[in-house]
């Protein structure tokens, strides 16, 4: 409940900035590739101020994400490779929990122990 309350308080302005940001530039503005056509540019794209705005802080935020992501590749990696060594403690652990159940060696539950029987000495 609170994580949305918090998520509506943070969200709310910023949808009310970005719908008043849209409102206040909605001129259209070129944007040309091609580095040599001069006034009539062979690829060249028309759209409004704050679609092109807009467009580029979602392309940049994907290529943060990106980086971020291939940046912590390591620590991936190194996630599996504990959790594999994990699974193979476990089985180990497993087998040794195994080894000590055989019968003879531990008394089940309620039964009392065998008695320890000692030779004499010699």
């Amino acid at each position: 409940m609170l994580r949305r309350i918090v998520a509506a308080i943070i969200l709310v302005p910023l949808v009310i900035i970005i719908v008043v940001f849209a409102v206040a530039n909605r001129q259209n503005v070129t944007i040309s590739f091609d580095p040599f056509g001069g006034d009539t540019p062979v690829a060249s794209l028309s759209l409004p101020l704050f679609a092109l705005i807009l467009g580029l802080l979602i392309v940049g935020v994907i290529i943060g994400g990106v980086a971020s992501w291939l940046g912590q590749g390591k620590w991936r990696g190194a996630a599996r490779r504990f959790e594999r060594e994990m699974q193979v403690l476990r089985g180990k652990l497993s087998a040794y929990e195994g080894m000590a159940g055989n019968p003879g060696s531990a008394p089940r539950a309620g039964e009392r122990p065998a008695p320890l029987r000692l030779r004499p000495p010699a």
